[in-house]
Order: C-alpha cells, then structure tokens, then sequence
C-alpha cells in the first residue's frame, strides 16, 4: 500500500495532467472546483487517471453525487435538505461536509471536494 505521500503525489499528478493546473497549486486544501478550476467533463479524466495510477475501479456516482444535487427529493429551494446531507455523508465518508452544513447551497457544493478528500477516497480504495 503506498503512503499517504505517495498517494498525494500520484493525485496531484493526475490533476495536473487533466486540469493543466501547475504543481504548485494541488495544495491538500485545493478545492477542485473553486481553487483548480475543474468542471463536470474534467471529472471524467479525472477519474480516468486515479483508476489508471492506482489500478482501481472508481463508480462515478461514488466520488462525485451529482444524483443527489439534482434530485428533489435531497432538494429543495436550491438548498441540500437534511435528507440529501444524510445521504451525502453516507456516500462521502472520505469528505468533510462541515462547512458545507452551515449553508448547504447546490451552488456551492463544488467548492467543497478538495485534494485531501481525493486523496483520503483513494486511500480508501486501495485499504
């Protein structure tokens, strides 16, 4: 199993590769969304990479719920119900949802997957 830097290292890479962000950028505190820029097509090379890097399989769904946000009944006035954070956790485990708790706008739920909650979903994969 490689180490919490080795794993870092292979993420970072991959984000670089896909969003043409430098080094220097994917910080662990990185939102991938707010801070590096990604949109909903860099995520599917996102995870081409990880899988490739790490030889594992990564269910779309799993890594980013989009299915939530759009569904009504995790929704309402453009806000994540208590339901839809519920779920959110369940299928997040490796993220901290905390700040987004606070004000759980759809809007502002890219802003919240950084590189450390990347890196701690790969770790998890690969335990």
């Amino acid at each position: 199993m490689p180490t919490e830097q080795e794993v870092f290292e292979k993420v970072r890479e991959a984000l670089v590769d896909a969003l043409g962000v430098d080094e220097e950028e994917v910080t662990p505190e990185a939102t991938m969304v707010g801070d590096l820029g990604a949109e909903s097509i860099d995520f599917l090379d996102i995870v081409f990479r990880l899988e490739k890097a790490f030889e594992i399989e990564i269910p779309r769904a799993e890594l980013f719920p989009e299915d939530i946000l759009t569904s009504a009944e995790y929704v309402n006035d453009g806000k994540v119900t208590p339901a839809g954070l519920a779920e959110l956790k369940a299928r997040m485990p490796f993220a901290d949802l905390s700040k987004f708790e606070e004000n759980p706008q759809v809007s502002e739920f890219g802003n919240l997957l950084t590189v450390n909650d990347m890196c701690k979903y790969v770790e998890s994969k690969l335990a």
